[in-house]
């Protein structure tokens, strides 16, 4: 045995860590205060979130926490211990995109994409919680996404087809509970 194996092997490895993504719990060997982008992309695979400025600043790398958006470039993963964490993948998929998503497809509100993660998962998170924003409203809450492409001017026709989109969603699952 070389020294170095008997060196690697008295290494601690560090703590699992159990974290509840888009509704699996997944157990993970992270140190707490590694970023949480850097979870979800290297050990969950979840491609969603981009890593954009490492600051929390551009909003690439948008997911909801509990519902709330965060950035998880500068959220440590001890942050999130015992909270839901959604990423894009979480909201739906290419075969049955969530309302949000839908949006963005119908109005094609991408260039390069890189910002569709984060102003995805902003505007579903206000969403979540005003189910009818205005147009400023909606400016106000992707005020602090940026987009280096210049496709603003669908990204906010994108925001309100999501607007409709939820709220179509919303009809037709009050009607399925009342039996119509």
């Amino acid at each position: 045995m070389h020294s170095s194996d008997s060196a690697s092997s008295d290494v601690p490895r560090p703590p699992g860590v159990r974290l509840s993504v888009n509704g699996r719990s997944h157990t993970v060997e992270v140190e707490p205060a590694a970023p949480l982008l850097f979870v979800l992309r290297n050990d969950l695979a979840l491609n969603g979130p981009k890593y954009g400025c490492g600051l929390g600043e551009c909003g690439a790398c948008t997911v909801l926490v509990d519902g709330v958006a965060a950035r998880a470039c500068v959220m440590p993963v001890r942050g999130v211990i015992g909270r839901e964490v959604t990423t894009l993948e979480g909201l739906g998929d290419v075969a049955c995109p969530g309302p949000t998503q839908q949006a963005f497809i119908e109005c094609q509100a991408a260039q390069c994409g890189y910002c569709l993660n984060g102003m995805i998962m902003m505007i579903e998170a206000l969403l979540r919680r005003q189910p009818a924003p205005d147009e400023a409203r909606i400016r106000q809450e992707l005020r602090h996404n940026l987009c280096r492409c210049g496709t603003h001017v669908e990204i906010l026709q994108a925001a309100r087809r999501a607007v409709a989109l939820h709220a179509q969603a919303r009809e037709t699952a009050c009607a399925k509970r009342s039996g119509q």
